[in-house]
């Protein structure tokens, strides 16, 4: 199967390179090619392979209905893990983790449905009613919280996937997708410990080009599934289509709607001479009848 990123593009996007060697993570060494002035240098060819594997699984996850949940909180990769996931209409997190996001999820969807109503008292003119002070007070919690609860608002449940890009930064958020046995992707730099990764993604986490890459493939094989998901509702409409809903069949015509005016008064002149036969009696069936039937009397007679 041919990779569905060049290893010239992740070259130039610089994914191959890793953290100083004595920043390495023991777990990590497998990945490693190679190092060159102090910086270790990733296998590209296991990038490539990995990248292949969990494009597959979130376009099949999607493709079955499935949620992707992008997380990524540092500096460098906010902007882009908001940008993305809103183009693959999936759900994110870029600012803070809050703890419990997953494994106490009917909190946090409590904490989202009060963020709709402080902002329906926002949009219906109610903070009017109150003094300057509360209302500001009101405007600032809806800032907080939709900072934090903002790219999760339109989760109805939890996820199916779970998609890291610091393995070191989002440590809580990965133990709570172990503790629910929600499958892990992630992006895992040279420093990183990979454990508790269920699909590693060998790459440089910290240079925005590689982050947009990688970032920008998962969202692509999100797209790529749920373009499978409407095809296979699209085909499975049609089978369900009864017969009857079809067009209605013509109603039989008649001889008259089809031939003309001529064609009709020849056919009839040619039908009337033989009606005319089969309507008159025939003689010699009625004169051959009689002596038949005087037979029996002139017996006696004689």
């Amino acid at each position: 199967m041919p990779p569905i990123v060049s290893l010239k593009t992740l070259l130039e996007s610089g994914v191959h390179f890793g953290h100083r060697i004595n920043r390495r993570h023991p777990k990590m060494t497998p990945y490693i090619f190679t190092a060159r002035n102090g910086v270790h240098i990733i296998n590209l060819q296991l990038t490539q392979k990995a990248l292949r594997e969990a494009y597959n699984l979130i376009r099949d996850t999607v493709a079955q209905g499935g949620i992707v949940l992008f997380v990524g909180t540092k500096r460098q990769a906010q902007d882009i893990i908001a940008q993305e996931a809103t183009r693959a209409g999936m759900p994110y997190v870029n600012y803070k983790w809050l703890g419990g996001m997953l494994t106490n999820w009917r909190t946090i969807s409590q904490r989202i449905r009060y963020l709709e109503e402080l902002e329906h008292m926002r949009d219906s003119g109610e903070l009017e009613r109150l003094t300057k002070k509360e209302a500001l007070m009101v405007l600032r919690k809806i800032e907080r919280l939709q900072s934090r609860l903002g790219g999760i608002r339109s989760m109805t449940r939890l996820p199916d996937i779970v998609f890291v890009v610091d393995v070191c930064r989002e440590e809580t958020a990965i133990k709570e997708a172990n503790r629910l046995g929600i499958p892990v992707v992630a992006m895992v730099d040279t420093n990183c410990d990979p454990t508790n990764i269920d699909y590693v993604i060998p790459s440089n986490d910290d240079a925005i080009r590689a982050i947009k890459l990688i970032v920008g493939l998962m969202a692509d094989a999100v797209l790529e599934g749920k373009q499978l998901r409407a095809k296979e509702e699209a085909e499975q409409q049609q089978e369900e289509i009864p017969v009857e809903v079809g067009e209605p069949l013509p109603e039989e015509v008649s001889d008259e709607d089809l031939l003309g005016e001529s064609t009709l008064a020849k056919i009839k002149a040619e039908q009337a001479p033989e009606a005319q036969a089969e309507a008159a009696p025939e003689p010699e069936a009625s004169a051959t009848a009689e002596p038949a039937a005087e037979a029996p009397a002139e017996n006696p007679a004689g």
